[in-house]
């Protein structure tokens, strides 16, 4: 008994010695293993194409992609490069998110609101009438839960997307006639996309969706009666002055729309860590930078509309704005009630909307209005 006694002992002194010397060496093992991959994963590069719905190096709109391109591969020391295709170079303006979603291309830019016939939710995530503002939405996305929505609704498509750009609130655009009543409205023919087509529709008017690069000569040949398009910055390098007379505001159908970069979900899990908060940090970086532009831009080019070319700025009547209003929360709550995704991103949106217009009364609204006095 004693000797076996002695025989167990030395058989664990064994394994008490191998064991640690064991997962010493395939620890060691293991962590040169990752170290391998690591080293793999930082000499590897990547090649990447983005497609826009924009015209190329287009102001503002058009250089949000360049500059996020710009952007990582800077950061990433040139491990990243990403060329960015205008539309129609490689795919039809509103081809963007079939062609991510597909992989025939790696990245996107663009705006929800082209895909609502695929993902109808998608809308809330640019712009829907009467809705948040360019800061407002930017905190809704990123600090109040539509970031998680967002993504969770085009993880079908096999889409990330990440926010990527705004304009700022929008003009209602140009026409070639005064609106001075709801019968003006009836029987117009403009190009105005997402849920303010809806409204247009139901006011009597006839929403056209075309892509930028065509509007100017749609609006100059009589295609279309009115367009709307962005704001006095970008408006005025498409010379819509010089196909219309009257510039109408205010933009009630796209108070701050975020447009979004798009990326293959394969390629996206394809991308070591490093590069995918690169792409992230870059994109946020331009997210501000856009808005930014836009607001130093815009009352540049709205005061040479007016002194140098002649426009008439003119504002909706107030009753006509009213009836848009009513409108347009009769459709979303249409849209609510007939789709569970809709509802769901539709119940977020309004509860932060509602959160955030009760603290602006008493700071920035209350504000704006003593200074403007």
């Amino acid at each position: 008994m004693v000797g076996h006694g002695i025989c167990k002992s030395r058989e664990n002194m064994k394994k008490l010695i191998f064991l640690p010397l064991f997962f010493l060496i395939f620890g060691c093992s293991n962590e040169e293993s990752n170290l391998k991959e690591d080293s793999l994963n930082i000499q590897k590069t990547y090649n990447w194409r983005l497609v826009t719905s924009w015209p190329k190096n287009y102001p503002g709109l058009g250089m949000a992609p360049e500059r996020i391109a710009n952007l990582v591969e800077e950061m990433s020391n040139g491990q990243m490069k990403i060329t960015v295709y205008g539309a129609e170079e490689q795919v039809p303006a509103f081809g963007v998110f079939d062609a991510v979603s597909s992989g025939s291309h790696q990245m996107g830019h663009s705006g929800g609101y082209f895909w609502k016939g695929k993902v109808p939710a998608a809308q809330f995530f640019t712009s829907v009438p009467f809705g948040l503002t360019a800061d407002e939405i930017n905190a809704w996305v990123n600090r109040g839960g539509g970031l998680e929505l967002w993504r969770e609704i085009y993880a079908p498509f096999n889409i990330y997307p990440i926010p990527a750009g705004n304009t700022g609130t929008q003009m209602f655009g140009w026409f070639n006639k005064e609106i001075n009543s709801l019968e003006d409205i009836k029987g117009l023919k403009m190009r105005i996309p997402g849920i303010g087509g809806e409204v247009l529709k139901e006011a009597g008017g006839i929403p056209v969706t075309l892509p930028g690069g065509e509007l100017f000569t749609a609006l100059q040949t009589g295609v279309i009666d009115a367009t709307e398009w962005v704001g006095p910055y970008n408006d005025l390098t498409f010379g819509f002055h010089q196909a219309a007379k009257y510039y109408y505001y205010p933009g009630w159908h796209e108070p701050g729309p975020m447009l979004e970069l798009l990326i293959n979900m394969d390629a996206w899990n394809s991308l070591p860590k490093h590069l995918q908060v690169i792409i992230e940090t870059a994109s946020k970086a331009v997210n501000q930078d856009m808005l930014d532009e836009y607001l130093a831009k815009n009352n540049q080019a709205l005061t040479e509309l007016i002194d140098v070319h002649g426009v008439e700025l003119r504002k909706l009547p107030e009753d006509v704005i009213e009836e848009f209003r009513k409108i347009s929360n009769q459709i979303l709550d249409d849209l609510a009630k007939e789709d569970e995704t809709i509802e769901k991103v539709y119940n977020s949106y309004v509860e932060f909307k509602n959160n955030v217009s009760a603290y602006h009364k008493i700071s920035e609204d209350a504000f704006v209005e003593s200074r403007n006095k």
